[in-house]
């Protein structure tokens, strides 16, 4: 069902957005572009959100009353202090339980094959929108096909989703522990107090991390980065 708000003036229906991003002038971006922008038996009202709490408290709040018809999530947000970082995968995560009706687009600088795959694992969003191919005609088509006949994906996301490894291996919630609190300054002795996996375990998830992102002759730092730059950390 599409989730519409009906205004007497002119009898138009308006769809919400929200837009979460913690760079204020992206989310503006799409604001600006999407209100005024043309479609045919509706306008768009944009709300943002630069925080993984602003986002989470909004959508659990439109959630109770007029849920938004779409949600976009950038991956990366800025970390809470003190903290593990909260990503937009979770938000996603989350949106999906709370608001299940809202149609989830992802807008990420990340056009990495594992990165897009695990998103669609998690997330199962409606749509992934690479930033650098973002633009006014693109905003646009992705409104009209996330609402009508989705998913969307720009044409970087589509062709990493089409050559997704034949092991087809995600990273799981232990995983993703371990990429953090390496990067952190953890010594690999000391995880074992912050997942439920001993010592050998870890060693072992370690050693396919490091296989899987092509870096398994060098340290853990060369982990780190690879896994950084492919944001999951």
């Amino acid at each position: 069902m599409v989730c519409c708000i009906r205004l007497n003036e002119n009898r138009m229906d308006y769809i919400r957005i929200l837009a979460v991003d913690d760079h204020e002038m992206t989310t503006l971006g799409y604001k600006f572009i999407l209100e005024d922008s043309e479609f045919e038996g509706f306008k768009v009202k944009v709300e943002t959100a630069k925080s993984f709490e602003a986002a989470k408290q909004k959508i659990a709040a439109s959630a109770k009353s007029i849920p938004y018809s779409i949600i976009l999530l950038d991956i990366q947000l800025s970390q809470a202090t003190g903290g593990e970082p909260q990503t937009g995968e979770e938000l996603g995560i989350f949106a999906r339980q709370a608001s299940p009706s809202s149609k989830l687009v992802f807008m990420s600088s990340f056009s990495d094959n594992y990165r897009i795959n695990s998103i669609l694992n998690s997330v199962d969003p409606e749509g992934y929108m690479v930033k650098t191919e973002i633009d006014q005609m693109s905003l646009q088509a992705m409104v009209r096909t996330v609402m009508t006949n989705p998913p969307y994906y720009t044409q970087k996301a589509l062709m990493a989703i089409r050559k997704k490894m034949a092991n087809d291996f995600n990273l799981d919630d232990n995983d993703k522990k371990i990429l953090y609190h390496l990067s952190i300054g953890t010594k690999t002795k000391d995880i074992v107090h912050h997942v439920s996996l001993s010592l050998a375990s870890i060693e072992l998830k370690k050693r396919h991390l490091k296989a899987l992102f092509g870096v398994e002759k060098q340290n853990d730092q060369a982990l780190i980065a690879e896994s950084r730059n492919r944001g999951f950390i």
